[in-house]
């Protein structure tokens, strides 16, 4: 099957109650896979940052062929369907949120179908639903090559399916977001017609049985792997669009329409079983440090480095001396973890404290177990090497720079002119490996840390306003300059990013009593007036508003609103109508011309 084609027709009045439903989804994965329990659905229903909702049930298949029976059991009932795998989304968009839809919600948990398939020597890969980014560079060390990502959301144990269906951006400047044309996914059509649609280049037989049978099974050899051309396995033009550092647009955001394909950008409006992805030559590269009390240092380093070297730079991150005194003190636990264990212990760290969360909440102590965790880490000794910890002391911003080794001598050259003894207002070195490896970490130990301070200190914070953000690539002013009546209702203010993607992360920990989605809008009124895209990266989940181009995307998916409702502040009830009971739709206020 290499193209769509009806499966079973459905309807979208079904009398299948939720007894009847519950017994055919047991039956598909087996009892011990559907929950139901408030306690036992609390870490899938509940966002790694926000985002919170009930649900029916939520299943764990095994297979790629129970995945399949649960949706066709979900689909026929009428019921709502959400994709989930490592729920580490930071905009809320694979839970459910709130209660206010029209249907009840089957919540589809993919963690437990893992599986990266190797083809084509090593050049490409297949990765199933439950497969992590952790897993996929393990799989690829022996080839010595190296997934899109490799780093960021992969020390919190983000999926691979994941990073597609949100366009994921990632820190490796040459990359660009998570891609590909070749998928293998289910859709609902119109008329309630469930089909499967392979365009994942692959021969794998005729009826979605075999299809995904022999896909979960591996069975089927390179002949079976069509090599085509014309479909892309990953972003090829990133690397020359970051380059143009003179455009008068961002490099790279969510709703680009020229970067949204079918599974590619879908945030969950079809159900996804399986993408084929390029991976990439591991390369030996170098960590500079850079500091600096002026800004337009940054903006220099940036500009050369993108458009002198033969290439780009491998990564260059960016992180304020807030962000980094926040990181340091609250994702001390986060660091340690990942530092000592590595990146595969992290989902389950992560699983077992949300059991212990939910355990203390029933008990009226929310936050203890963040509590006791902080005051843990406080009597340990900083994590940080020495000579990063005294350019947090001398510098308000820091810069990062990852380069392959073969560009490591231009690298230097230009950071001691540029940086001659003269020179007062920053400073530099050259990482060792531990130093450059424990920088970025630390750097991707950040955006936790906020979440860890909003708990510790819920007497004096309201919650997060957390922005991802995409500046035009030729925006020297890309230091926010905060209006009054903004900057006195924040208690800190957390900037860091992918500074030469020139996309940033925005967090701002609000005071209590203020109200954080009205400080939400008024913050995206003045990304508006810098002509800014938001979101970059992270995409549009319950937090953003989809726009036209976006939102006309996911209804073409999935015209009966089956998948995920109400992504994007979208309209959540059956056939994309209003709920009589829910607000859903577009915000007041919001129009295209926005």
């Amino acid at each position: 099957m290499n193209a769509a084609a009806p499966i079973s027709p459905v309807s979208h009045i079904s009398p299948v109650s939720r007894d009847a439903l519950l017994a055919q989804l047991r039956d598909a994965v087996g009892a011990a896979h559907v929950l139901t329990d408030d306690q036992a659905t609390r870490r899938f229903r509940k966002g790694h940052r926000t985002g919170e909702g009930p649900v029916l049930a939520v299943v764990r298949p095994a297979t790629l062929l129970e995945q399949w029976k649960v949706l066709q059991a979900a689909v026929a009932a009428d019921r709502i369907v959400i994709m989930q795998a490592a729920n580490t989304g930071l905009t809320g968009g694979s839970t459910p949120d709130g209660n206010q839809y029209d249907r009840e919600i089957i919540l589809m948990n993919t963690l437990r179908i893992t599986g990266v398939q190797v083809v084509r020597g090593g050049e490409q890969v297949v990765c199933l639903p439950g497969a992590t980014l952790d897993r996929l560079e393990q799989t690829l060390i022996p080839f010595n090559r190296e997934p899109h990502s490799v780093i960021g959301s992969s020390c919190i144990g983000a999926s691979v399916l994941g990073g597609i269906c949100n366009n994921s951006g990632g820190a490796l400047v040459r990359r660009g977001p998570a891609y590909t044309e070749l998928a293998l996914y289910a859709r609902v059509q119109g008329d309630g017609t469930l089909e499967l649609v392979n365009h994942l280049g692959i021969e794998l037989g005729q009826t979605p049985e075999d299809i995904l049978t022999r896909l979960q099974n591996g069975s089927y050899t390179e002949a079976d792997v069509r090599h085509e051309p014309e479909r892309a396995a990953s972003d090829a033009r990133y690397a020359q669009d970051v380059r143009a550092v003179d455009a008068d647009s961002p490099a790279r955001f969510n709703a680009d329409p020229s970067r949204l394909f079918e599974a590619s950008g879908s945030a969950g409006k079809v159900c996804l079983f399986a993408v084929r992805l390029d991976t990439f030559p591991k390369e030996p590269s170098t960590v500079f440090y850079i500091g600096s009390n002026a800004p337009e240092d940054l903006t220099a380093v940036r500009r050369h480095l993108l458009t002198a070297l033969p290439r780009p730079p491998i990564a260059g991150e960016y992180i304020h001396r807030t962000a980094f005194d926040i990181g340091e003190k609250y994702g001390k636990d986060t660091f340690l973890l990942i530092d000592r264990f590595g990146t595969a212990r992290v989902p389950a760290a992560f699983a077992l404290k949300s059991k212990w969360d939910g355990f203390f909440e029933r008990l009226g102590m929310r936050g203890f177990v963040d509590h006791a965790i902080q005051a843990a880490t406080r009597l340990l000794p900083s994590h940080l090497p020495r000579r990063v910890r005294q350019w947090r002391d001398l510098y308000e911003h820091h810069l990062l720079v990852r380069v392959s080794n073969d560009q490591v001598e231009a690298t230097r050259t230009f950071l001691a002119e540029h940086f001659a003894p003269a020179h007062t207002a920053g400073g530099w070195f050259e990482c060792d490996a531990d130093e450059g490896r424990k920088a970025f970490l630390h750097r991707f130990a950040i955006a936790g840390a906020a979440i860890r301070y909003r708990e510790v200190h819920r007497s004096e914070v309201e919650d997060i306003v957390a922005l991802d953000i995409a500046l035009r690539r030729n925006d020297r002013e890309w230091v926010e300059q905060l209006p009054q009546d903004v900057e006195r209702d924040v208690v800190h203010k957390l900037y860091y990013g992918h500074f030469f993607c020139h996309v940033f992360h925005q967090d701002y920990i609000v005071k209590k009593g203020v109200d954080p989605l009205a400080m939400e809008h008024r913050m995206w009124e003045l990304l508006d007036e810098r002509r800014a895209e938001y979101p970059a990266e992270h995409n549009v989940g319950h937090l953003y508003v989809a726009k036209p181009a976006l939102a006309g995307f996911y209804q073409s998916l999935d015209p009966t609103n089956t998948f995920n409702p109400g992504i994007g502040h979208t309209p959540r009830g059956r056939n994309w109508q209003e709920c009589n009971h829910a607000s859903g739709g577009w915000p007041k206020g919001y129009s295209e011309s926005a």
